[in-house]
């Protein structure tokens, strides 16, 4: 039996694509919560930092400079990170968060939600991971990724690493209510340590020091 672990969720990442319009009866969500987006102000991200901002709440946007002139327009509020990269993005989004919520998006949306997941799967964090399934627009992903449990692709504990309700309010009191219950491929700390100490005990397989090709198979059933 996995006892709820007790969290302190203040800071909460968001990923949604700028372009998806949330209707009233699924926006009306009260919360002392901040908020960790990707910087935009237009559509879904605009809405959302602004309402947590005149919330009296911190907001901070973290985006690539080059995506600026395209998904910033007009007022921004809160504090705004501007960083060289997608991949800086995600990281220091992923540092100042608490929890991850994915909201409906489209391909950026799926990639940020699937690396938190597999992040978890390896032990990397232990932040619960939201998916607010509204209206059941994510319906056609867990049918998906309850085929690679049926196949042993993904393990039944690793499943549960999605916490999934249909509105805010049910989302917000499951995240809070969470408790990890899949088996981590590394511990979180080990983790940790490599960061620190750069990976200097990783070795390069000899395939790859003399600049041949690596060939990776994998077995119908593997769980990767």
């Amino acid at each position: 039996m996995h006892e709820f672990m007790e969290l302190s969720l203040n800071s909460f990442l968001f990923f949604a694509n700028p372009q998806f319009q949330l209707s009233p009866p699924h926006g009306k969500v009260s919360r002392n919560i901040d908020l960790v987006y990707g910087g935009g102000s237009v559509g879904l991200m605009g809405l959302v930092s602004r309402a947590v901002y005149n919330g009296g709440r911190h907001v901070i946007g973290v985006i690539p400079k080059t995506l600026m002139p395209r998904e910033i327009t007009g007022e921004t509020v809160g504090e705004v990170k501007a960083v060289a990269d997608m991949h800086q993005r995600k990281a220091e989004m992923a540092r100042q968060s608490d929890a991850f919520i994915a909201l409906p998006g489209g391909y950026g949306t799926l990639e940020e939600l699937l690396e938190v997941i597999a992040w978890a799967q390896l032990g990397i964090h232990d932040k619960p991971v939201g998916l607010l399934n509204v209206d059941g627009y994510y319906n056609s992903l867990l049918s998906f990724i309850d085929k690679a449990v049926e196949e042993e692709f993904i393990s039944p504990t690793a499943r549960h690493i999605i916490v999934l309700a249909p509105t805010p309010k049910e989302l917000l009191d499951k995240l809070e209510e969470y408790s990890p219950q899949h088996e981590k491929v590394v511990p979180k700390t080990k983790w940790e340590m490599e960061q620190l100490s750069y990976c200097k005990s990783c070795e390069i397989p000899p395939g790859l020091k003399e600049g041949k090709p690596v060939v990776i198979q994998a077995q119908r059933g593997a769980m990767l």
